[in-house]
Order: C-alpha cells, then structure tokens, then sequence
C-alpha cells in the first residue's frame, strides 16, 4: 500500500513529529469522524421525535421548547466553538475531539433525568458545549488528509452524519419514547458515545498541517480570532459562502426540530410512525443528497471551481417548489413523495460548504475559520431556526389552530431564495479568492 509523506517535501518540523498518512488510513479516520459527528446529530435531533411526549408530560408550550432546542443550546455550542477551535489550531485535534463526544454524550443521558423545563434545558446547554469541540478541528483534520480536488468529496462523506445522526435518532428515539418513554430515548442514543469517544482517542493520530496541500507549517502559538474574523469578512467568496450556509440552516434546523411534531398534528401520525419515516427518509434520501452534492462539486469543479457554489444555487431552487408542496398537501401520502426530493436537493449544501470554507482559509487558522462559521450559522440557524418557528406556531394557533405549525414552517421554508443568492455571488469569486489564499500561503 502506497505510503504518503508526513509533511510537504517529506520533512517534519520541529512541532510536528513524523508521521505516516496512507490512503487506507484516511479513509479509516474520515470513518471514525463520520462515526463522532453521527452521535453529535443523534443526541442533536433526538429532542425533534421527542417534542410532543415532552411537552405532554413537562406542560411546555412551543416557545419554551423552540428555545430548549434552539437558543439554549446554541448560544453555547456556537460561543465555545471559537476558543476550542483556536486550541485546535495549536494542540491536538484527536484529543480534543475525544473529550468533546464523551462530554455531550453523557449530558444527553441527563437529559432524561430532567423534570422540569429548566433542567431540561441545563441539560441541553450541556451537550451544547460538549458538541462544540467536534466540528471545526474535524473539518480542520479534514483539510490535512483530502487535496482540494477530494475535499469536497470527504467533507461531503462527513456530513452524512447529519443524515445518519437524524436517522438513527428518529427511529430509535420515537421507538423508545413509544414503547418505554421519552426518559429512556435519551439514555439509549446517549450512553454510546463514549465508546466513540475512546475509538478516536486510541485509534487515531494527529495528520500534520498543510500535509493535503504540499505546505509545511509550525503551529501558531497565538489565537488568531480578530485576524481570522477579518479575514473571512473582507473575502468575499468566505462571506457570501457563510450566509448561504447560515440561510440555509435556519430552514434546516427549524425543519429538523418542528417536522416531526407537524406530521404528528396535521397528518394525525403516532411518534413511532414519524420515526419509522423521517429516519430513513433523513438518512437514506438525505444521504445521497449529501453525496451527490460532494460528487458533483467535486467533478464539476475540476472545469470550473466556482461550480462548487453554483450546484449549490440550483438545488436550492429547485428544492422550493417540493418544500412549498409539502407542507400545504393534505393528503400524507402525497405530502411524502413531494418530501423526498426536497430532502435530496437541500442536502447538497453541507459539504461543498465546508469545503469552500476550509480551502478560502489559511492553513494555521483553519479549524477557527469552521468555527466563525458555526458560530454564525449555528447563533442564527439553530438558535433562531426553531425559536422563530416556536413564536410563530403559538401567535397563529388562533386562526389556523392546529395547523399553525405547518404555516409556520412553510413562511421560514421560503428564506432559501436567499441561500440561493448567496451561493450565486459566491461563485462569481470564488476562483479568484482561492487562488490569493494560496498565493499567500506559498509567498
């Protein structure tokens, strides 16, 4: 099996030791990120099947369970993203990495101790900052194991667990929340993480920096935050790439934690029966959506890299016509076939996304700039996402009753015309910008 060298031009630097990266390793630990980022979406989305048994047996009403899935764990999620990712840029991503999933998978089993609204919500902030420490030294790992011309490909691979996570949370969470309790779902998805946890911490090795892309570096010893926050402001492609991903988030999010409680009241479906669809749905459908979209960024972008943004501008558009059509069908049956393909097109996002943003980066800030990302798009996307679509169901129960959750969900689907806007700019300089980051990086 061919051997790749640990560092461009085969020489280690001082700060880091020599290492080999073979292709059969890469694919391992792209595995073993996808496995960690698989929970982190299953301890995530797992409160979306859960909401009516909790509601039901906590008397909440949909503003304080927006909140408990949105604001209260994102404002944390998002806010400590930056600093462990500024760690990351400096010490050991593996080992941050394994701390992170043993944190957010035992606050997920508190989650079913809880018995009231603000314990429950404690808890949640809890795996809000355990999650907080897998993403961006993720995606930073990430970029030192894949070339440009792959990136997309494995951060599309990576972002299967979005997909995977919400499966498995919808199936297994609305199966024990049917048969046991919504207290035992969060025991049963929670406890498994840690041995995950141990798998990336004994199983694993740190990749060297700039390994991908033929650039030797020394690990910055500072925080890099004003600089990195700069640096993605004034380029452009950066900016127009995190309020696409951020846009489209919000939908996303919102979606993820309401659809399961709009199917339960506007198509009469049980909690086991939600599970049984969206699960798979998420994690079939919505996986190759996410593969598709990394295929095709990848193999469109060899002509033209701005492709990468592009394909992304034309699912967006394409997907409205099927959301729109999903929530204001009546008829279930049809409601699911026109959900399927606007589930496969809204997924192509994530990982020409995380790609983009990673390759318009400088090498020694790289996991920070995942985290300026996450923190904007999570702060509005999943802080807001679901809060809005809380406040908007309960001030139009009156006219719309039970119903006022699918108009809800309808009005925020309609803010991916403005995701598309901004992966169009994006395209439009994207070449240019990547090519300055890596002039800068060789200069």
């Amino acid at each position: 099996m061919a051997v790749e060298p640990s560092t461009a031009g085969g020489a280690a630097t001082a700060a880091q030791p020599a290492i080999v990266i073979t292709p059969a390793y890469r694919r391992y630990a792209l595995a073993i990120l996808l496995l960690a980022y698989t929970s982190s979406f299953v301890d995530r989305s797992i409160v979306g099947i859960l909401i009516e048994p909790i509601k039901n047996d906590l008397h909440l009403s949909d503003t304080q369970l927006g909140f408990m899935s949105g604001i209260a764990f994102a404002i944390f999620y998002a806010t400590l993203g930056m600093p462990i990712a500024m760690l990351a840029d400096r010490a050991n991503r593996r080992n941050i990495i394994s701390i992170a999933v043993f944190v957010w998978s035992i606050m997920t089993a508190l989650c079913g101790l809880a018995q009231n609204f603000w314990q429950l919500a404690a808890a949640r902030v809890g795996v809000g900052i355990g999650e907080a420490g897998s993403s961006p030294p993720s995606h930073s790992m990430i970029a030192d194991l894949y070339p440009r011309d792959k990136r997309s490909g494995a951060m599309a691979i990576y972002s299967l667990g979005v997909y995977l996570g919400t499966m498995i949370g919808f199936v297994v969470g609305g199966w024990v929340a049917q048969h046991w309790g919504w207290r035992e779902a969060f025991f049963v998805v929670g406890l498994p993480g840690v041995i995950i946890a141990l798998l990336v911490r004994f199983t694993m090795k740190e990749p060297p920096r700039g390994h991908a892309d033929g650039v030797a570096m020394e690990i910055q010893e500072k925080g890099q935050f004003k600089r990195a926050a700069a640096y993605l402001w004034k380029t452009r492609a950066a900016r127009h790439v995190i309020l696409g991903v951020t846009l489209t988030s919000f939908v996303g999010y919102g979606g993820l934690v309401w659809g399961a409680a709009f199917l339960i009241r506007s198509h009469g479906m049980t909690p086991e029966q939600v599970g049984l669809f969206l699960g798979p749905a998420s994690g079939v459908v919505g996986g190759i959506g996410a593969l598709s979209g990394g295929y095709l960024a990848d193999r469109l972008a060899r002509k033209d890299i701005r492709w990468n943004a592009w394909i992304l501008t034309i699912a967006k558009i394409l997907a409205i016509p099927f959301i729109i059509g999903f929530y204001l069908v009546d008829d279930t049956t049809t409601a699911i076939l026109l959900y399927l393909p606007g589930l496969a097109l809204g997924a192509f996002y994530l990982g020409p996304s995380f790609s983009m943003i990673q390759g318009l980066a400088p090498l020694h800030m790289r996991a920070l700039a995942a985290a300026i990302m996450l923190f904007v798009l999570n702060i509005i996307g999943l802080g807001f996402g679901p809060q809005l679509v809380g406040l908007l169901s309960d001030a139009l129960t009156g006219p719309f009753g039970s119903d006022s959750l699918r108009y809800a969900l309808l009005f925020t689907s309609l803010i991916n015309i403005l995701a598309a806007f901004h992966y169009f700019h994006a395209g439009k300089v994207l070449k240019e910008d990547m090519d300055a980051a890596i002039a800068a990086e060789t200069s």
